[in-house]
Order: C-alpha cells, then sequence, then structure tokens
C-alpha cells in the first residue's frame, strides 16, 4: 500500500491527464452514444391535432372532458457503473504499465466523461468475490474518490468470479445503468449471467490485455506462475509448438468473450496495453452516436 502523499500525488497525476482528455474528446460523444437511454415522463397538456393517440392520458381525458396526451422527455442523468477485475492477471505487465494501471486511467477517463455530462458513477472491485461497492454519486470529490480506490485496491483473493460480479451488480442497481466490465476476461461461466445483467442495463466489456500474453518470446527456459493460482513451472520457449498453443489459447479467449457479449446484446472492446485507449474509447463513442441517431 502506498503512503498518502505517493497516492494523492498519483492520483493528481491521473485526474490532469484524464480529465484534460475527457474534455477535449468526450464531452459530446461521451453523451450521443448513450443519448437513448430511456424516456421519462414529463407533464400532460391538451391534445393537438397530428399528436399520437397512443400517448393520451385516458384519466385525465375522462376528468376534463377535453383529450390530454403524456408528455415524455429523454432521461438526462445517467448513471454509469465501473465494475473492474482485481484478480491477480490484472497486475500483469510487460510493457511500461500493468494491466490494473492502464484500467486505472481509462475507469477515471469514463468517470470525468460521466461528470462532465452531470451523470452519477459507482465502483465495483471483484476477484474472488466483491473487494469493494461504491454507490453511484456525482462529483469530483466523488471522481477522485474512486481514482484512489483503483490505485490503492490490495485484493484479499487472486481468483476471479465474474459470474458474481455481475449478478452483485445486477441486485444493487435498481436504475437503468451504462455497465462498462473491465477485465481480462479469463474467466468461466459468466455468459448467463451476462444476458441477465444485459436485459436491463446498457453492458459494454472492454478487454485489457498485455502483448506478452499473447505472444511468448523465444528466449529459451523460462520460469513461470499462474498469477491466480499462484503455482509456477519452467516451460521451453525454444518450442515453436508451445509458442503456437500459447497464442492460440489467447485468440480462443478473447474470440469466446467477444462472443458472448454479443449474444448477451452488448459491446466488447479489446484494447492492448500499449494500445491508445483514448483513441479506441472515441472512436467506440462516435460508433455507437451513428447507430443511435439511425
Amino acid at each position: 500500500m502506498m503512503d498518502t502523499a505517493e497516492l494523492i500525488k498519483k492520483v493528481r497525476k491521473i485526474e490532469i491527464k484524464t480529465r484534460r482528455l475527457s474534455r477535449n474528446l468526450f464531452t459530446g460523444g461521451y453523451h450521443s452514444a448513450f443519448k437513448g437511454r430511456g424516456m421519462s415522463f414529463s407533464e400532460v397538456r391538451q391534445y393537438q391535432f397530428g399528436d399520437d393517440i397512443r400517448a393520451i392520458d385516458w384519466n385525465v381525458t375522462a376528468r376534463t372532458g377535453e383529450p390530454h396526451i403524456k408528455i415524455f422527455e429523454e432521461e438526462r442523468e445517467l448513471t454509469v457503473m465501473l465494475l473492474v477485475d482485481v484478480s491477480g492477471s490484472s497486475f500483469f505487465g510487460s510493457s511500461a504499465a500493468f494491466k490494473q494501471e492502464v484500467l486505472t486511467e481509462i475507469c477515471a477517463l469514463l468517470a470525468f466523461s460521466a461528470d462532465n455530462n452531470n451523470d452519477k458513477v459507482g465502483l465495483l472491485l471483484f476477484s474472488d468475490g466483491i473487494e469493494l461497492f461504491i454507490s453511484p454519486k456525482k462529483g469530483r470529490q466523488h471522481m477522485l474518490r474512486i481514482i484512489r480506490e483503483l490505485l490503492n485496491v490490495q485484493p484479499s483473493d487472486r481468483g476471479t468470479d465474474l459470474p458474481g460480479a455481475l449478478q452483485y451488480a445486477r441486485n444493487v442497481l435498481k436504475k437503468r445503468s451504462v455497465c462498462f466490465v473491465l477485465s481480462d476476461f479469463w474467466a468461466d461461466q459468466y455468459e448467463q449471467a451476462l444476458k441477465v445483467l444485459s436485459r436491463r442495463h446498457d453492458c459494454i466489456g472492454i478487454h485489457c490485455w498485455d502483448v506478452r500474453e499473447r505472444k511468448l518470446p523465444d528466449m529459451g527456459l523460462l520460469k513461470v506462475r499462474d498469477a491466480e493460482r499462484g503455482g509456477t513451472a519452467w516451460i521451453d520457449t525454444t518450442d515453436p509448438d508451445l509458442r503456437r498453443s500459447y497464442q492460440e489459447r489467447f485468440d480462443e479467449n478473447r474470440t469466446a468473450a467477444a462472443a458472448a457479449f454479443r449474444r448477451a446484446g452488448a459491446d466488447f472492446l479489446s484494447l492492448r496495453t500499449t494500445d491508445s485507449y483514448a483513441s479506441a474509447l472515441l472512436q467506440f463513442f462516435e460508433k455507437r452516436a451513428r447507430i443511435a441517431s439511425h
């Protein structure tokens, strides 16, 4: 666990970086991407020629003797829930940053984009169980708390219970929300829980991965450790069949995750830790906005 001064410094650094990105790139795209999230009742007014008769409020019409209709408007307040995998495999990195550090920056960017739009943001950290739940709220101080918790997390377990996290989110979220599920998706049997969550909420999977999880370098005998189960083993990286099967296993897992989200009617975005997550998210928001406008 880092000391308070170091933590404050890191939080501030991430805030400066991601706030600039959210203001410059995301305010418009973010709003447009989630515009069609629902309608809420606004008022009742007298029927006018051309109004949809299906909107007639029959109770008011009967009481006044004149036809009236219900007016609905787009819900302006959005609830964003960040479900973040903090299992052992998220603390892996072969380049400048661990996957968990990249996920923290992505969460900060999403949180500040939501804050710019006056939306609520909540946080759910999970490993083999629920590590932390923060109820959705608004405001800068709340967003900074989310970043602090992500930076300072010390999970009690190494494993990944993704179905449990999805079910927990379904139980605690009473209002329709946008749920970002951030993970490497090395998990089993979560598709049914994802389908159930997606029936009520708008779900987006963000798959974060390191290049060494897909491609082993040819560097002789290598001692490796299972980040979630804790065991170690020696492998011969000069074996081309081993390197090929290693890559195939990764590709199969990513393909399976993308397919599970697609079947659940949810979106899926795969990001390498060295990719520009800002550009990838901007393209994703713009694509959603185009779809929503048609």
